[in-house]
């Protein structure tokens, strides 16, 4: 059975693997994402000057009380939905989708769908 050093040194090797061809620019920033077990985190970077655009998670102040469960596929859609909302505010069409190694279903999944819902492009 493969012990957790080694999940997680293959995590870092897909993410930077991915990191290669991904990068956040001004006109279409990078949609980070990172799912722990018990939460979901979403933000919005643009690499080329450093800074964080606009960004959600199950933590963020009005999905705190709200959520039943912050480690499921319903709470990772309304982290999606929060961040498309906090994104278009910020004036952002248009993303590249970082998803940190990790496979793109599940939760994952979930944010990405309720972000493109909400008016995101990538």
């Amino acid at each position: 059975m493969m012990g957790i050093k080694e999940k997680r040194a293959g995590l870092e090797r897909r993410h930077l693997r991915l990191r290669r061809r991904l990068e956040g620019t001004p006109d279409r920033p990078r949609l980070s994402v990172y799912r722990s077990l018990k939460h979901m985190y979403a933000q919005i970077v643009d690499d080329v000057s450093g800074r964080t655009l606009a960004s959600a998670s199950t933590l963020s102040e009005p999905l705190k009380g709200a959520l039943k469960s912050t480690g499921n596929r319903e709470a990772a859609a309304k982290v999606g939905e929060l961040l498309a909302a906090r994104a278009k505010e910020a004036g952002i069409t248009a993303v590249c989708f970082d998803r940190g190694g990790r496979k793109f279903h599940g939760r994952v999944k979930a944010l990405a769908e309720a972000a493109r819902k909400g008016g995101l492009k990538f």
